[in-house]
């Protein structure tokens, strides 16, 4: 499987291949396999939980497409203006917003860096540091919820979405909060990174009305999505439906959302569930493929018998996961992972909520670092800037998958941050 991935093939594909390949060589007919993989194709797919992945990809493509991404950065952005670093505080607040809504890194990346960047160059920022915060706050969209990541987790492990939402609020706020720090750090010790002659943006101050005008309908949002699950109101997959509804009502009121736009977020969310659905189905045949072979119960008697004790297995997974990062995307590196170290943390009586949160942790710094880095990559697209290179970016960042390496050794030191909601 790893030779098929660095040659090129779709992960999903090589998953495919790679498990029928495994199926043929156990039961010895490759006709079997095909109807063994079949069946576990039909079955992974066919759950009604499910339908949380296009509801909550469609809201927040269309609140990325109604303006709301830049609202939410006008808000921040004038919130914290009086700080030396205030932009990129202010970028930081935004995608924080901006991710409450959405859960998707990679639109996060997308919209900051067409709103953001070109305001942090024009007010003196140097345009390494402007697309690294963009890059590494990019990531709270995985963490703080609603979160894509963690619902496949949670349909991958059996745990609840709603859980695993509540425990995401914490650890996401915590990363968001050492960002800000780190920013006004870097600007008062490090100025040359981060550019020595900022100006101040006074003159773009909202006034009152201003301010209600632009945060209302983000907040209205928030309240109803999150608020409707916490409270009880909505299992995710309502509130996914309501939040969406909600969405396009807001970007029809505000003449934000034309048709094309509406027909754009129609496709891009099609091909973007197709792409989800699509990895979920190989990671099931995957997990059968391996169910059959009896690997996982090997390897973890493995483990046991190795007795590198409970921090020894945890400690050996982030830091797998977090080198897996390097060369594969998010939802692969859990697809792939999971499924293998279950049966190994479960008799370990590891609560599988807090797993979760350190295995989305881990797998975000890989969204930052070479050679994949994904946000990078979707940074540079859509930045448009020959002068800013993959090098510069992946610079950029790299003090942000630092810190994010400091929240994940808080959360695993203090499991209570994760937890302490639920």
């Amino acid at each position: 499987m790893v030779v098929l991935v660095y040659l090129g093939l779709h992960v999903p594909i090589a998953l495919m291949l790679t498990s029928w390949l495994g199926v043929w060589a156990i039961k010895g007919s490759p006709v079997l396999a095909g109807k063994l993989l079949g069946l576990a194709a039909a079955n992974s797919i066919a759950s009604y939980f499910f339908g949380v992945v296009p509801l909550f990809v469609l809201m927040g493509y269309v609140v990325s497409v109604s303006g709301m991404g830049r609202d939410a950065f006008d808000v921040a952005n004038h919130l914290f203006r009086r700080f030396r670093g205030g932009l990129g505080i202010g970028t930081i607040g935004a995608n924080a917003i901006f991710a409450a809504i959405t859960g998707i890194s990679i639109a996060s990346a997308a919209v900051f860096t067409r709103i953001a960047v070109p305001e942090m160059v024009r007010h003196g920022y140097t345009k390494r540091f402007s697309v690294g915060v963009v890059a590494g706050s990019s990531v709270l969209g995985m963490l703080i919820p609603p979160s894509l990541l963690l619902i496949l987790y949670g349909l991958l492990t059996e745990q609840s979405v709603g859980d695993l939402f509540i425990a995401g609020i914490i650890p996401g706020l915590l990363l968001a909060f050492i960002f800000a720090i780190g920013v006004y750090f870097i600007a008062q010790y490090f100025p040359r990174f981060i550019g020595e002659n900022l100006s101040n943006n006074d003159e773009e101050m909202l006034t009152t009305g201003e301010l209600v005008q632009k945060g209302m309908p983000i907040s209205v949002l928030i309240f109803l999505v999150l608020g409707g699950i916490y409270a009880g109101f909505f299992t995710p997959i309502e509130a996914g439906a309501t939040g969406s509804l909600g969405a396009i009502i807001i970007g029809v009121i505000r003449r934000s959302l034309s048709l094309s736009d509406f027909w754009k977020v129609l496709t891009d969310t099609g091909l973007v569930t197709a792409a989800v659905c699509f990895l979920i189905i190989s990671a099931q045949m995957y997990s059968r493929m391996l169910a059959l072979s009896g690997l996982p119960i090997e390897f973890g008697q493995f483990v046991a018998s190795a007795d590198i004790g409970y921090w020894g297995v945890i400690l050996a997974y982030v830091a797998l996961v977090i080198i897996m990062g390097t060369i594969l995307d998010s939802s692969s590196i859990m697809l792939i992972l999971v499924p293998l170290m279950l049966p190994v943390v479960v008799p370990m009586q590891v609560d599988l909520i807090w797993f979760g949160i350190i295995t989305v942790l881990a797998v975000e710094i890989g969204l930052l670092t070479p050679p994949f880095g994904i946000s990078v990559f979707v940074i540079k697209s859509a930045l448009d800037d020959d002068e800013v290179s993959l090098g510069d970016i992946f610079a950029g960042a790299a003090p942000f998958a630092l810190m994010m390496l400091i929240v994940l050794a808080l959360v695993l030191a203090f499991p209570t941050l994760a937890i302490m909601l639920i």
